[in-house]
């Protein structure tokens, strides 16, 4: 991801907020979301990421299409920070340098797909990609906060390897709680992302080209 992607990478992210949580998080936030003002808060604290921090981003006939944060891990049981909220604020990164002995792992901030191009291989793609990044940063283990009632999503990471860890937490929206699940997976398993067909509910889409991911840090 470059400066350049910025605009692009918040309509991706707004977009994917109002297509997954609609009667997950009151309506009327989401439809208040902008891309604009997410762009602004995003532009303003792009050169101030972590060294290990990095977004990618998949670009498919030459638009993003899909874009992923991630980062070490910010959850005091698998980092040994103080307590920070683990929720998909609108940030998706972490505010502080963690200590440097923390454990050896890493969380996917985000992960999200245009609306209409899911199921076509773009977030398998982005995913494998932040696997790979995860590895040469050295994690052993990569986590990530998943919406409770997003099925479709929790599918998705199963498929993946991830598993639920039996952490759960609540963050507020709007005024109303929204609970979440905390999903683990080796890094360093062999297998990376199931290349099994998307579940039977995703709709079929014409072949196209593939997706490729490019990153930055």
């Amino acid at each position: 991801m470059t400066e350049a992607d910025i605009d692009a990478v918040s309509a991706v992210r707004v977009q994917g907020w109002q297509a997954a949580y609609p009667g997950l998080m009151p309506q009327a936030y989401l439809d208040a979301m902008s891309v604009a003002r997410d762009a602004a808060e995003r532009r303003s604290r792009f050169g101030r990421r972590l060294p290990q921090a990095c977004d990618l981003v998949a670009v498919r006939e030459g638009a993003v299409a899909g874009w992923a944060a991630l980062g070490p891990a910010r959850d005091p049981d698998l980092s040994g920070t103080p307590d920070t909220p683990g929720s998909p604020g609108v940030s998706d990164a972490p505010a502080a340098e963690p200590p440097a002995d923390r454990p050896a792992a890493g969380e996917l901030f985000a992960l999200y797909v245009t609306p209409g191009l899911t199921g076509t291989g773009i977030g398998r793609a982005l995913l494998t990609a932040g696997l790979d990044r995860a590895r040469a940063a050295g994690w052993e283990t990569l986590c990530l906060w998943v919406v409770r009632g997003n099925t479709r999503a929790r599918r998705f990471y199963e498929r993946a390897g991830f598993v639920p860890d039996g952490a759960e937490e609540a963050y507020e929206v709007a005024g109303v709680s929204v609970p979440e699940v905390r999903y683990r997976r080796p890094v360093a398993s062999g297998a990376g992302p199931s290349r099994r067909p998307p579940a039977p509910s995703a709709p079929p889409s014409p072949p196209s080209p593939p997706a490729s991911a490019r990153t930055s840090s």
